[in-house]
């Protein structure tokens, strides 16, 4: 199976639909902030989500939106991606539950799932998460940093991922558990459309409520965890591998000017 097969077309659903409240400073959405500096480090040329739609595989696309949505569109418009729009902000499987009319009208049997602050991620890695599928129902990228910080990390067992243990359960975990847990989970997928599309209305049908201090006060808010699919899928006995990348920088989210900095030095010194 090749990415250049036009009977496997690859679709990309892209989640740009959130502010970023660790980007102190910047009231726009993250995805539009550049690559190359200009003026400062939130103005200049080539946003982040340019880089990250020119190395995805060639095939339909979704964005995701809501914060700052005008903006995302008029920098996007040219590259013919269809828009789904998140009207609240409630996880990471409220966002893929909104691509629903989007993957039904499409015909290719992979997608892609990532997230829009992630500009680095190779051309050959998405191949590759896509070539695995060919095995596969779902594909996760992972990652082996030095520090696994307060990552997901994948839980795997004779090379398939059995659970993704967030890091508030796995912190309990004895120090020798832990340490054999090194593959963190970057949040970006492969997964057979049909698959998806069938465990969409499982999703939908098992929000969590979470608190949240919204205005200031501590409130109870639906939000939907694209890892609930993830782990549903496994009981069910479907097929979940993973792809680690060589080097952590590709899978790097961009989550605060500390982060943006260092993109910037990164785009800098791949662009020289």
């Amino acid at each position: 199976m090749t990415l250049s097969d036009t009977d496997l077309p690859v679709a990309s659903i892209i989640m740009a639909a959130g502010r970023g409240s660790r980007m102190k400073g910047y009231e726009g959405n993250k995805t539009l902030l550049p690559l190359e500096p200009g003026t400062s480090v939130f103005n200049g040329r080539h946003p982040i989500i340019m880089n990250l739609m020119e190395n995805l595989p060639s095939g339909p696309k979704a964005l995701i939106v809501n914060h700052c949505k005008e903006q995302v569109i008029n920098t996007t418009r040219h590259t013919g991606v269809v828009y789904c729009e998140q009207p609240v902000l409630n996880g990471t499987g409220g966002a893929i539950l909104v691509t629903g009319d989007f993957l039904a009208s499409q015909r290719a049997p992979h997608v892609i799932i990532t997230m829009g602050d992630v500009p680095f991620v190779k051309k050959t890695t998405y191949e590759t998460l896509v070539d695995g599928l060919s095995t596969h129902d779902l594909m996760i990228l992972g990652f082996s940093p030095d520090d696994k910080k307060q990552y997901g990390v994948l839980e795997i067992k004779k090379g398939r991922v059995r659970k993704i243990t967030e890091w508030k359960f796995w912190k309990e975990y004895p120090s020798q558990r832990q340490a054999m847990l090194t593959v963190c989970n970057s949040g970006i997928y492969a997964v057979r459309k049909a698959e998806l599309v069938a465990y969409l209305p499982i999703l939908a049908s098992r929000p969590q409520i979470v608190q949240k201090q919204v205005n200031g006060r501590m409130m109870d808010i639906e939000e939907f965890f694209f890892t609930d699919l993830i782990e549903t899928m496994v009981q069910d006995g479907k097929r979940v591998g993973f792809h680690v990348v060589d080097d952590e920088f590709e899978t790097m989210g961009i989550d605060d000017v500390a982060a943006l900095e260092k993109a910037q030095a990164i785009y800098a010194g791949l662009a020289g």
